[in-house]
């Protein structure tokens, strides 16, 4: 009976604890996407801007919708590492200089401890579901809009 109890209880406590990782209390921005044809593109973003936020980002999250995603956003412009410890949705990831500038787009693997790297010093990474990028005719050299 007492087995059956902590069985019962360490579930549970595994489904709350998979529940709340799963819900996001970050703020969410609505950032513009300017492509090389001067079109404006539209996506609902968390904003990811403390240390704790970033590092959890879209960890355990089963289902993120086309036009949304999260930015991350640094203190100071560096070469990036991100992964996919623990995020079972595919990703893209585009890296943004100070300026706004895509410098990179790459695709990240489900789970992945692979780091996926930016080739130059970014200030922000902005993470959709893969795919997303190509869908709404975002490339490297297209701009995130700086008013948020």
């Amino acid at each position: 009976m007492i087995r059956k109890s902590l069985i019962l209880s360490l579930f549970i406590s595994c489904i709350l604890l998979f529940s709340c990782a799963a819900k996001s209390k970050l703020p969410v921005k609505k950032l513009i996407l300017i492509n090389s044809d001067g079109q404006e593109v539209a996506v609902k973003a968390e904003i990811a801007s403390t240390f704790e936020e970033r590092r959890n980002g879209f960890m355990f999250r089963q289902k993120i919708p086309d036009g949304t995603g999260m930015l991350f956003i640094f203190e100071e412009e560096q070469i990036l590492d991100f992964w996919m410890k623990n995020t079972p949705h595919p990703l893209s990831i585009a890296y943004i200089d100070k300026n706004g500038k895509i410098r990179d787009i790459l695709d990240m693997t489900p789970y992945s401890l692979a780091n996926v790297t930016s080739s130059t010093e970014v200030l922000y990474a902005l993470e959709v579901p893969q795919g997303w990028y190509e869908k709404v005719n975002v490339k490297v050299g297209d701009r995130l809009r700086l008013d948020f």
